[in-house]
């Protein structure tokens, strides 16, 4: 059975929740409620101006992967799993690694993880995005869940006080023993009113009435920016370049390197493919696309070989050589023989909701947060969010809670924040230390890194966060 969809005819309809944003994290939403006993019977809308949207794709493996991809972590892999979308990554392209080598441009540490230290096969896999998006919208069509409404924009979204859902609710009389219903199906209630309801409007015309609106609209969400959510953050005035590469050989391994510009990173995507993210100044990057194959190869090679490896016999070595440890040696990353795709470029930043939820309206994915690339950390938050709306929607619906009600909506904000605050810290404090070259700076640094490398209760740490098993203490 295919998604449920809409044609273009003029009219106001209502709906459970309205997702604005159909791409990765909003199909995500999606498969979340769609997988959970009580929010699968939520009468859903999807809006997106995409008009492939709803079309069943083919993605073929034979061709070079396309340079747009996320490594996703055993965390994602399981919500994937959990809500059925596993199965359709399985029959693409993607590509597992098991190790990872982190070193810095000045060679004086370096530390390697290896998905055995903590009893796991994988660290994570590298998947290209199209790959993602294409099994979650496989997911949702194949369960017949969500209208999807394509391709539409949104013209405006119109969301009610606080003060007007609680009059509202006064003037019928309801109490907490008399709460309003918890989704439109229950029936009919002065709170079900358009007046209590966010009215979503789109440029043709039509009008959608909602209890709850989710803008996965990404960085410049129109849906935070209508409902009046601030944010705060900033430009890292880097660019981040990617694209795909061909290798001298197989590849497993993650491997990124700190450079004075910013992080270089070689993702394996199988068949001796991998996949490049140069995060660098404007005018490098500029360069860098500028540059022919041979020249491009030969900057990736050198970026990745110069000076390589530990080359410091250094005192925190042989102050941490007597204490058990699950270090493994220093090793030397494939060399670039090839590039298989065009490159791509794109300005970085970092930008983070001072809040996630209002009255009938919840952000998700990039509307609430971007980061720096250089953990591909940014989609795997996003799958986070997602999976912990549908949560507490669910478990709202179970106790009697309007799933557009602020106070459940903020529930999902602490969960979330918990998680996205860390991690968002933690990647903005690395680029910034690993950006700067200066002397005791560096020593510190190298200090980290070998402290990471030789210390293994610390490298578990690091390594069982950063697969999204557990919260940073």
């Amino acid at each position: 059975e295919a998604a449920k969809q809409t044609d273009t005819s003029q009219g106001t309809k209502e709906y459970d929740i309205t997702i604005v944003g159909g791409g990765m994290v909003g199909a995500a939403v999606g498969c979340g409620l769609a997988s959970l006993p009580l929010t699968k019977a939520l009468k859903i809308a999807i809006i997106d101006s995409n008009p492939t949207l709803r079309v069943r794709k083919s993605l073929p493996k034979d061709d070079a992967p396309d340079p747009r991809v996320s490594a996703i972590t055993p965390a994602t892999v399981s919500f994937f799993k959990d809500v059925g979308a596993w199965d359709y990554v399985q029959e693409c392209r993607h590509a597992p690694f098991d190790k990872m080598q982190v070193w810095d441009y000045t060679g004086w540490g370096y530390t390697r993880y290896n998905a055995r230290d903590v009893g796991k096969q994988v660290l994570g896999y590298v998947v290209e995005n199209k790959v993602l998006h294409n099994a979650l919208l496989s997911c949702l069509q194949d369960k017949g869940f969500a209208e999807i409404i394509c391709p539409a924009k949104v013209k405006s979204v119109l969301f009610p006080s606080s003060a007007q859902s609680v009059s509202n609710s006064k003037s019928t009389g309801q109490s907490n023993n008399n709460k309003a219903p918890s989704t439109l199906s229950e029936g009919p209630s002065h709170a079900n009113s358009p007046n209590c309801l966010a009215k979503v409007e789109l440029n043709d015309g039509r009008c959608l009435h909602a209890r709850l609106v989710v803008g996965a609209d990404g960085g410049h969400s129109q849906v935070r920016s209508m409902a009046g959510l601030q944010t705060s953050g900033w430009e890292y005035k880097q660019h981040a370049l990617i694209c795909t590469v061909e290798l001298e050989t197989e590849n497993q391994t993650a491997w990124q390197r700190f450079l004075p510009s910013g992080p270089l990173a070689l993702l394996p995507m199988g068949n001796k493919f991998s996949n490049i993210v140069w995060s660098t100044t404007p005018e490098q990057a500029a360069q860098l696309k500028r540059m022919t194959e041979t020249e491009f190869v030969q900057a990736v090679n050198s970026a990745l070989e110069h000076e390589c490896g530990p080359h410091l016999p250094s005192r925190i070595s042989r102050i941490l050589e007597g204490i058990p440890s699950i270090s493994e040696p220093f090793q030397i990353p494939p060399r670039v023989i090839g590039l298989s795709t065009e490159r791509m470029s794109f300005p970085l930043s970092l930008m983070h909701a001072h809040a996630y939820a209002s009255n009938r309206v919840v952000l998700v994915g990039d509307a609430a947060h971007t980061v720096h690339p250089l953990a591909g950390q940014g989609v795997n938050l996003g799958f986070g969010d997602a999976a912990e709306l549908a949560r507490i929607l669910n478990e709202g619906i179970l106790t009697g809670s309007d799933i557009g009600e602020i106070s459940l909506l903020k529930k999902y904000e602490r969960e979330r924040k918990l998680v996205n605050l860390p991690m968002m810290a933690i990647l903005d404090g690395f680029q910034r230390i690993f950006s700067a070259d200066f002397g005791p700076v560096n020593i510190l640094r190298a200090a980290a890194f070998n402290g990471v490398q030789f210390l293994g209760p610390l490298k578990k740490q690091v390594i069982s966060y950063a697969m999204g098993g557990k919260k940073w203490p």
